[in-house]
């Protein structure tokens, strides 16, 4: 498996997981100790399903694809963190010290965070609607519903899980795009390899019956029955 689909997996993992959060969240899934641990790996399966956008988009998104995937990224990352803490360390500590925390440096970290975040969200989504390469309608979702879903303390609690919901709905329509660009390549690679493992064996390529160079496979120079000998392209 390519890596184009390895990461359309991501996004796809990624997807599913932004729906159980947001149903967990609404109170349509259970709070257990597995939707708690799996909650996290929303950002980290989205950082693998981003990083193969990029790699098919970079060559037409330039700097602004460079710029936003980097942002997009450390956004990613530091959700993910956020994430870790959010649901094994701080059911740990006291509400004084968790409020404590919040309200000083680890509150600041956190905003700097959705931040980064949304800059990279909506660059990296500029960037790849302008490659041509992934989905319209697709990365319009993943911007739109990441503007809510990145800041869930600043935003009623119905627009953060509506924009998860969109949000998934957009990664798993360019996870999509990407399986399929995945296929595509394979198909090239194998047709390329067919073609190579014809020419290293010394003989003609023959295409439908038909020589490479214009001649029937069953004659060679032209006289049907002769001995054929090697033909040059």
């Amino acid at each position: 498996m390519g890596f184009h689909r390895v990461a359309a997996v991501a996004g796809l993992v990624c997807a599913l997981l932004l729906v159980v959060n947001a149903a967990r969240r609404g109170g349509l899934v259970a709070e257990t100790a597995l939707t708690h641990a799996i909650a996290p790996f929303a950002a980290l399966a989205g950082l693998l399903a981003v990083t193969g956008i990029y790699l098919v988009i970079r060559g037409s998104a330039g700097v602004l694809g460079l710029v936003g995937y980097v942002l997009n990224s450390a956004g990613l990352a530091g959700a993910f963190a956020v994430e870790y803490i959010l649901h094994f360390v701080f059911p740990y500590l006291g509400g004084g010290t968790v409020a404590a925390l919040v309200a000083g440096g680890t509150g600041r970290a956190f905003l700097v965070t959705s931040v980064v975040l949304v800059m990279g969200v909506v660059v990296f989504g500029v960037a790849a609607v302008r490659s041509g390469t992934m989905p319209v309608v697709a990365v319009g979702l993943y911007v739109v519903g990441m503007l809510p879903g990145s800041l869930r303390n600043l935003v009623p609690e119905p627009v953060y899980l509506g924009g998860l919901l969109m949000a998934a709905l957009g990664v798993a329509g360019m996870a999509l795009r990407l399986w399929s660009i995945g296929e595509e390549t394979a198909a090239r690679t194998a047709a390329g390899s067919g073609v190579k493992v014809g020419r290293a064996a010394g003989g003609p390529m023959v295409r439908g019956g038909i020589v490479a160079g214009g001649v029937p496979g069953g004659v060679a120079g032209g006289v049907p029955g002769a001995e054929r000998g090697p033909i040059k392209e």
